[in-house]
């Protein structure tokens, strides 16, 4: 064998185990998440009695749709971690470039994660949670008989015409944006086109979706904060206000059964009763109080406060910054790339400290998005409950997450949050370079965040100094005068 045919025969067998390699990495990886996944699902789902004639058929088909939820919930997470790995990778091979045992790690790896996200998450989106949702609804065609193909059938059929539904709405959209419909005539540009512009269309509203509940997510978690961790109180003796308490409440307690005792006394035991809840429970939250250490009353909740602050802070002038750029370079706009350059340049100009940091920022973003989402009054009732949670709310579930997740990269990109590209087909969307959209949708978050922010802490600031000086239980007089009656 000649040495040219001997070093080609070298490089295809190492492109070989590296393409092995990657798909061996991929599987562990999603393995993972899937099974994280079952066993939250199954935390939150509600038990089913399948007690009726078919309940092997209905078992069947809540084991299918329970696996199609588990699927695209570990889409959802692999979403979330994407950009996070994407960012730790590029510090790792810049700390170690020359080390044997992270050579698995390459920009090949973290493209093919990219592609297979996106891949799974249109799949999941278009086909697999529409078909799990009409799946556990189906009962088979009428006259045809029972079983799980019967049902099958159904969903395959009302699958079949939503998918034609929505790739007319889309077609209809597509040509309504631009006037060239030459080149959109054949079938191929399904793939090329129509589902990137669907996604692209999905990906739009859950950025903006991100937009509205971030911002309401972190005024919800400085409240949450508050109810969880013991509030240090200004010109504050819990001794006192402990025994007042309990004074009252036994006071209260000798009435009720003073009352019930004699007949002669005129007294509303329901109302006692109540008034006498009320005090229990100002009793338990002021022991719970009292018996919390020194360190956790005076340093615990002042430091959570403090890091929710410096975060929410960071996050805002980052923003800011980048708007900045947005208006001086056009460099600043997100963009794709095809190639993932790892291990050369770090994306932070502070280095490893920057990138730890955009990762945290990545992280807390979502989980307060996620806490907007569902303490927004039109999502409140999708919030699952433990053992409790129909396998309809579930995909439901699943679906609002997906979305969420899935326009998480673009969302830290859109606003400078982070300055690694957008890989694969992420970085297709047509509505990315529209300066306009980019420039508003920075304005908007910080300016939301800055006012849920300071209308927070303000209110917060205001209503401790109230009830340190007491002032708090002053009565309220009205500043107009009361119409006379007629």
């Amino acid at each position: 064998m000649a040495p040219a045919e001997h070093d080609a025969l070298a490089v295809r067998e190492q492109l070989f185990h590296q393409r092995v390699r990657e798909c061996i990495i991929c599987a562990l990886l999603f393995a993972s998440l899937y099974i994280l996944c079952h066993f939250i699902i199954t935390h939150f789902k509600k038990h089913a009695d399948f007690a009726a004639v078919h309940d092997d058929e209905d078992a069947a088909v809540d084991r299918i749709a329970l696996g199609l939820c588990t699927f695209t919930l570990a889409v959802a997470l692999g979403a979330v971690l994407l950009l996070p790995f994407s960012i730790i990778s590029n510090e790792v091979l810049l700390s170690f470039p020359h080390n044997y045992y992270i050579q698995w790690l390459n920009g090949s790896l973290v493209h093919g994660l990219w592609n297979l996200i996106f891949l799974f998450s249109n799949l999941s989106l278009v086909f697999l949670m529409p078909f799990a949702y009409f799946f556990t609804e189906s009962e088979g065609f009428a006259g045809s008989k029972k079983g799980i193909m019967a049902r099958v059938y159904e969903t395959t059929v009302v699958l079949l015409l939503l998918t034609l539904l929505v790739l007319g709405m889309v077609w209809v959209a597509s040509a309504m944006v631009s006037g060239d419909a030459a080149s959109r005539q054949s079938l191929y540009d399904l793939w090329e086109y129509y589902l990137p512009y669907l996604y692209s269309c999905i990906s739009l509203f859950g950025v903006l979706l991100l937009l509205l509940c971030t911002p309401f997510g972190l005024s919800t978690m400085f409240a949450v904060t508050g109810k969880l961790l013991v509030k240090p109180r200004l010109l504050e003796d819990l001794d006192e206000q402990l025994s007042c308490t309990r004074l009252e409440e036994a006071a209260v307690s000798r009435r009720i059964s003073a009352g019930k005792a004699s007949c002669w006394l005129n007294l509303n035991v329901e109302l006692l009763r109540e008034q006498l809840f009320a005090i229990r429970s100002k009793r338990r939250k002021l022991e719970l109080r009292h018996r919390a250490s020194p360190w956790q009353r005076n340093l615990g909740y002042p430091m959570a406060m403090l890091g929710l602050l410096v975060l929410t802070g960071i996050s805002v002038l980052i923003v800011c910054f980048h708007v900045l750029e947005l208006l001086l370079d056009d460099a600043a706009m997100p963009r794709g790339i095809q190639d993932a350059p790892l291990g050369q340049v770090s994306f932070s100009i502070f280095g490893s400290f920057g990138a730890a940091l955009q990762v945290v920022l990545i992280f807390y973003l979502m989980v307060s998005s996620v806490v907007g989402f569902y303490s927004s009054p039109l999502f409140t009732r999708l919030l699952p409950e433990r053992q409790d949670t129909p396998l309809t709310k579930i995909i439901g579930n699943c679906v609002c997450l997906l979305v969420l997740s899935s326009a998480l990269p673009v969302f830290s990109r859109t606003l400078g949050i982070t300055r690694f590209d957008l890989l694969g087909d992420f970085g297709r969307f047509n509505w990315l370079g529209n300066f306009y959209i980019v420039f508003l949708y920075n304005m908007s978050f910080a300016g939301l965040t800055t006012l849920c922010l300071v209308k927070r802490v303000s209110w917060a600031a205001q209503a401790e100094l109230l009830r340190a000086l007491g002032l708090h239980k002053l009565p309220v007089t009205r500043s107009w005068p009361l119409r006379k009656p007629c």
